[in-house]
C-alpha cells in the first residue's frame, strides 16, 4: 500500500492498465487513482466482493430500489390509514401489537382486510 501511495500521475495510469485493462476515465485525480488502485490490491488479497453483492450494487448503480431483508430482530413499520403499525421479525414468525403471526400475508390481511402479500406490504423480500 505504501508503494501505491507513492506513485506519482503517470506511475498510477500505468498501474491501473495493468489492473483494469484499459486506460481510467479522463480527469480522475491521481489521489483517487490511488484509492482505488489500492482498494483493487486489497480486493484480490482478501477476495473481493461476493456475487450477491456485487449484483445489489449494479441494481443500486441503475437507480432500482433494492428491497431489504427481514432477518429476526429486525423491525418493520407501515403506516396505513393514518395509523402507525410496527412488526418485530422473530425465529419462525413476527410479532404485532403482542399477538405473534405465522405470516406477514395474515399481518397484511388483519391491518387492511384484503388480501395482500406480507412482503409486498410491509417492503420486504
Amino acid at each position: 500500500m505504501a508503494e501505491i501511495a507513492a506513485l506519482d500521475r503517470a506511475e498510477c495510469l500505468d498501474r491501473w492498465r495493468a489492473a483494469f485493462g484499459r486506460p481510467p476515465p479522463k480527469y480522475l485525480s491521481p489521489q483517487f487513482m490511488r484509492r482505488v488502485l489500492i482498494w483493487e490490491m486489497q480486493n484480490k488479497a482478501l477476495g473481493g466482493v461476493s456475487a450477491k453483492t456485487t449484483r445489489r450494487l449494479k441494481q443500486i448503480a441503475a437507480g432500482k430500489s433494492v428491497p431489504a431483508s427481514a432477518t429476526p430482530g429486525s423491525h418493520l413499520v407501515r403506516e396505513w390509514n393514518g395509523r402507525t403499525y410496527q412488526v418485530e421479525v422473530i425465529d419462525g414468525g413476527y410479532v404485532m401489537d403482542g399477538k405473534s403471526w405465522r405470516s406477514l400475508s395474515a399481518i397484511a390481511k388483519h391491518i387492511t382486510g384484503a388480501h395482500w402479500s406480507g412482503p409486498r406490504f410491509f417492503g420486504v423480500q
